[in-house]
């Protein structure tokens, strides 16, 4: 019945279903991004030999990020005086936008995706690439010399990366010959491309970090140098869009590292196919956001010469290698 209305001709009942379950991916999407933030702050803490956020909601803190919501909702909204308020405003909302959209091209199991696009991959690669745009403009329209520096930061930082990111998934289109995210987990089901593809997933998961502007790559933010960077001058709710954007952008680039790389819902033996798809993904999914937080607490941030260099001296030639070593071996492996 609702597949039927879904492929049905557009109607305000057809928008109506539509809306909701984008409603209903919104607040699956804000319940994680609250608990990847405690989740964080209890890595971080266990790593560091402390206990982190435990008061608020029990003895696990489990309240303490609705918490720490609440109390950036209901904060002053400020504007500087000679901030370009109509881009000022529009920043934020072009930063998350982006990142809530790419979403709906994620095969979460092989019966639950909201959009199945045959140029699947493509369409997020260049969707994502948007949330650039809305850092610049926040950056400029600041109308802060450290605001500003963040931005170009940011710019420079994610247009460099963003090439070895495309570069390192090119071996995994060789592989399957489609840009289709279902067809590429399908391509898994005998063995996941982590198992044949190693270089383009080391490539993939340091240019998604720095795409994520996360340590050690965060210096579009660095605190101790730009006092936060871009969005040094937004606060309550406006903030709360760029650290959103953040953290809903870990959740996409986690489940697409589990679709290019780690055979999406499939289980890791065939012989453990009666676990549904779901909890295989969910566990893959963990798995990766957990290596994202143990990176948070491990590794110091990288100098923004080190930075330029290692994207442009270091990934972009080895995942040019990976294109070229995967499309031998395909070929070799063609002739037998």
């Amino acid at each position: 019945m609702v597949q039927d209305l879904l492929h049905s001709q557009p109607g305000i009942l057809n928008f109506g279903i539509f809306f909701i379950l984008a409603l209903v991916l919104l607040l699956v999407i804000l319940g994680f991004v609250t608990y990847a933030i405690l989740a964080e702050r209890k890595v971080m803490g266990f790593m560091q030999l402390r206990y982190g956020p435990n008061q608020v909601g029990g003895p696990w803190g489990l309240l303490q990020t609705v918490a720490d919501v609440l109390k950036l909702l209901l904060k002053e909204d400020t504007i500087p005086k000679l901030a370009d308020r109509p881009l000022f405003i529009l920043a934020p909302v072009i930063a998350f936008a982006p990142s809530f959209v790419v979403i709906a091209t994620i095969p979460f199991t092989d019966k639950l995706q909201f959009a199945d696009i045959g140029v699947g991959l493509l369409y997020y690669i260049a969707i994502s690439g948007l949330t650039t745009i809305g850092v610049v403009m926040a950056g400029w329209s600041s109308n802060n010399k450290y605001a500003l520096l963040g931005g170009m930061r940011a710019a420079a930082q994610m247009i460099s990366y963003e090439i070895p990111l495309v570069m390192s998934v090119l071996g995994v289109i060789l592989l399957t010959g489609s840009m289709n995210l279902n067809e590429i987990v399908a391509a898994q089901e005998n063995v996941w491309y982590i198992l044949i593809q190693p270089i383009g997933f080391l490539v993939f998961f340091i240019a998604s970090v720095a795409e994520l502007n996360r340590i050690p790559f965060d210096l579009p933010e660095a605190e101790n140098e730009l006092i936060a960077g871009y969005f040094v001058e937004y606060s309550g709710f406006r903030w709360a869009f760029f650290m959103l954007a953040e953290y809903v952008y870990m959740f996409a680039m986690a489940s697409l590292t589990t679709v290019l790389f780690l055979g999406g819902w499939l289980p890791i033996f065939s012989f453990l196919d009666f676990i549904p798809g779901a909890v295989w993904f969910a566990l893959k999914f963990s798995l990766v956001v957990f290596m994202l937080l143990w990176f948070r607490s491990t590794f110091p941030r990288i100098k923004a010469d080190q930075l330029m260099e290692f994207g442009w001296k270091v990934l972009l030639p080895v995942a040019l290698a990976n294109i070229f070593l995967t499309a031998i071996i395909k070929e070799l492996l063609s002739l037998f």
